[in-house]
Parts: C-alpha cells; sequence; structure tokens
C-alpha cells in the first residue's frame, strides 16, 4: 500500500500530486480545509508556471467547464440583488480556478489518476467507518438498542452531522469512491490482502450510502451497476450474468431497506410527500413540488432573461410566505432544483448552457469508456432535479474538482476487461452474502 502515495517524478509534480490527495482526502470534511488545500495548489503552479503552458487556455473545455461561473457574471448585470450576485462569484470561482490550475500544472493526471481515485476511495471508506465508530459510541453511551443505528437520529443528516456536511453531497462522494473501488475489482486485483481490503471498503461505503439514506443517489447507483458497470467492462454471457446478478442483488436490497421502518418512511413516505401539492397531509417541511411551482410562476414573468445572480431566495421568499409554505419561507429555502434555478436567475439562455456543458461531459465521459466519470456525470444530471447543487460549497467543489480532473486525465481509457479475468466471480460473491447495495 505504501505504492499508493509514492511517484517517481520530478521533485515539482510531486508536490502537484500531494497537493491533490490533500485535496481530495479533505473533501469530506470542513471546507476550511480544501479552500487552504487549493489555495497552496494555485500558489504551487503559479511559481513554477511555464510560458510555453498559458497557450493550453485557449481551448473548448476552457470556456465549457467555467460555464457556470460565466453565467453568473453575465447574469451580474441585470441583477436585482447586486450584494447576493458578487456572493454567488465567490461561492462559484473554483468552477474556473481549477480549469486554469489543472491546465497550467506540469502534473501528468492521467498518469497518476488511478492513484488519487483510490485514495480518495480509501479515505471516504474511513470516514465512513468513523461516522459508524461515532454512532455505536453514542448508542452505547445512552444505553440504546443496537437496533437504533436505523434509527433516525443516526441516519441522514444525523449520520453526516459529526463531519459537518449535508447528507446528500456526502453521498456524492461516497458514490464516486464505492463506484471507483468496483471498477477495481472487476478489472482484476492480483494481491489477496487488497482484494479483501477493497472488498470490504466497497461494504462500508455501501453502509453509509444506506444510513444517508439519499433516495437520488440510490437510484444512480442501481443505474450504475446494473447498466453502466456491465455495458462497458463485460461482454457476452459475462455481462448476461453479472446483470442478472445485480438485478438479484437490487431486489433483495430494495426489500431489505423497506422492511425497516426508517428507510420505509424515508424512501417511500417522504418522496410521496416531497411529491404531493396536497396541502391537506401533515409534513415538517414543504414538499419540493410545491416551491417548484412557486418558482415556475416567477419564471413565467421573465423566462428569457431571470432576474439576475443572486436573486432566488431573495425573490422566493415572499412568494413562499404568499403560497403559505411557512417552512420554506422561515428558512430561506431556495427552488431546490438547479435547472430552475438557472432559469430563474438568468433565463433560458443561462439553462441551455449548463445543459450544453452536461452534454460535453457525457460525451466525453461515454468515448473514454470511463465508468467513474459517467457516474460523476450522472450524479451532477440526476441530482440537479432535487437540489441546487452550485449554491453549496461542497456542491461546488465536488463539480468544479471532479469535472476537471475527469476531463484532464481522461486521455485513453481501457475498455473491456480481459478474458482471462473473472470479475462476476466478485458479484456473485455479493449476491450469495446478500449484501446491501444502495444510497440517496
Amino acid at each position: 500500500m505504501k505504492e499508493l502515495l509514492l511517484i517517481n517524478d520530478s521533485k515539482v509534480n510531486k508536490i502537484s500530486f500531494y497537493h491533490l490527495v490533500l485535496l481530495m482526502a479533505s473533501l469530506p470534511f470542513d471546507f476550511f480545509y480544501s479552500h487552504i488545500i487549493l489555495i497552496s495548489f494555485a500558489l504551487h503552479t503559479f511559481i513554477h508556471l511555464k510560458k510555453e503552458k498559458v497557450r493550453s487556455l485557449l481551448s473548448l473545455k476552457m470556456l465549457v467547464l467555467p460555464s457556470v461561473l460565466f453565467i453568473t457574471i453575465i447574469a451580474t448585470i441585470y441583477t436585482i440583488n447586486t450584494p447576493a450576485a458578487f456572493t454567488e462569484w465567490t461561492l462559484r470561482i473554483p468552477v474556473l480556478l481549477f480549469p486554469i490550475l489543472f491546465s497550467l500544472n506540469e502534473l501528468d493526471f492521467n498518469k497518476y489518476k488511478s492513484k488519487l481515485l483510490l485514495t480518495f476511495s480509501l479515505v471516504c471508506a474511513a470516514t465512513v467507518f468513523y461516522l459508524y465508530a461515532d454512532a455505536l459510541f453514542t448508542i452505547r453511551h445512552y444505553h440504546l438498542p443496537l437496533s437504533a443505528i436505523f434509527a433516525e437520529g443516526f441516519t441522514n443528516h444525523n449520520f453526516a452531522q459529526p463531519i459537518n456536511i449535508h447528507a446528500t453531497f456526502f453521498s456524492f462522494q461516497l458514490l464516486i469512491a464505492l463506484v471507483n473501488l468496483f471498477y477495481i475489482l472487476m478489472k482484476g486485483v492480483p494481491v489477496r490482502s487488497l482484494k479483501i481490503l477493497y472488498a470490504v471498503c466497497c461494504l462500508i461505503l455501501i453502509g453509509g450510502l444506506i444510513q444517508l439514506s439519499s433516495k437520488s443517489i440510490l437510484l444512480i447507483l442501481f443505474v450504475i451497476i446494473n447498466i453502466v458497470l456491465p455495458y462497458y467492462l463485460l461482454n457476452g454471457k459475462r455481462r448476461q450474468r453479472f446483470i442478472l446478478t445485480g438485478g438479484a442483488i437490487t431486489a433483495i436490497v430494495v426489500i431489505g431497506i423497506l422492511s425497516i421502518s426508517t428507510f420505509r418512511e424515508r424512501y417511500v413516505t417522504l418522496l410521496k410527500s416531497d411529491l404531493s401539492i396536497d396541502k391537506s397531509v401533515l409534513r415538517n417541511s414543504d414538499s419540493r413540488i410545491e416551491r417548484w411551482r412557486v418558482a415556475a410562476k416567477r419564471i413565467k414573468v421573465r423566462p428569457l432573461t431571470g432576474y439576475g445572480s443572486g436573486s432566488e431566495i431573495g425573490l422566493l421568499k415572499d412568494d413562499f410566505y404568499n403560497a403559505k409554505l411557512y417552512s420554506s419561507y422561515l428558512y430561506g429555502l431556495n427552488s431546490h432544483n438547479q435547472y430552475i434555478s438557472l432559469v430563474l436567475k438568468s433565463g433560458i439562455w443561462g439553462l441551455l448552457i449548463y445543459l450544453f456543458t452536461l452534454i460535453y461531459g457525457f460525451k466525453a465521459s461515454i468515448k473514454n469508456k470511463d465508468v467513474v466519470f459517467i457516474s460523476f456525470m450522472l450524479v451532477i444530471t440526476i441530482v440537479s432535479f432535487s437540489e441546487n447543487i452550485l449554491d453549496v460549497d461542497k456542491g461546488v467543489m465536488f463539480y468544479a474538482f471532479f469535472f476537471s480532473f475527469f476531463i484532464f486525465s481522461d486521455i485513453e481509457n481501457e475498455g473491456v476487461i480481459p478474458i482471462q479475468q473473472k470479475p462476476d466471480d466478485y458479484l456473485s460473491s455479493l449476491a450469495t452474502n446478500t449484501l446491501p447495495v444502495t444510497s440517496y
């Protein structure tokens, strides 16, 4: 394992590599650490900048990757809330900074991509292990039954509370870590001890995704397991066996989850409530669809240009009150839909640019047959329906770092697994042990 952090390269590139290791390791934790490391990485890159690298900034990807920041800047021209617009600028600076740094840095990102992703996966698994340990310590301290681990007090946001991160945004990271480990195991791990370690880490990550209970991430994981992985990594009968085994595991997982009242409440009852417009239904907070309807009424007034950057929360606050969505009013919530948010603030043109950016990412990931990159694009695309991922620091850092990382590291990628390897053996063992494969 020590080879994971040892590279044979120049001193400058080694420092760049370790900056990225630390940056990826800091993503699950307080944004202070990731921001400090990002600043250090930027200074290191600019200090060792070579003049010929500046030309690399003149490329299509340098327009596409920071596009959401460019939307914010342009929509500031006609905003109705200038201070909030500039706050939005500062929040989205990493969307521009990461592509610039990756373009100017001398490090071969493709060469070290696997090491960096593996390090990230192991850190995520260790973080989930810590959260489980903290939860079990709390249960023991208060003399609660072990079954309390599945109670509301230890799931979703409460599970992630010790590291102070939103459950859905932490689920983003765990999904990428889990898919990367699945990919490694399916390729084949020659060292038995490492294979066992990676399999254990997969179980820990799956457990973490279950505890975090993010519905959209659960859906994405099932799509990846049953479609993306077998389609891009397997052929013939092995693909068929993998899909059948994956489908069986999915069925077992769904039954297992729904047999626990906390998860049944989260995945079924709350989902129905969140998509309901019936105000007679008792709920702790307003449903998303109600917030979307309120935002849609505002959009109808100015669909082409919107109301400018930083305008969303201020605009919707009074509208929420008038619509009797008092919870949304009191907490100053946004629309909880990135697509609606973009139209509300920048108009149709902003949404079209964002959609083009997503298409650009899917095209690059599919061209390189990169299942981890494809998983990232699925996360961004699907979760954008339920969260304003670009209005929260953790969402921006996840989007900015991984989007740039995959684009700059995906030069070529392996396609189908060689015949001599038997990746389905691993999934078969999962099915035999009825392991829950989950998230959201």
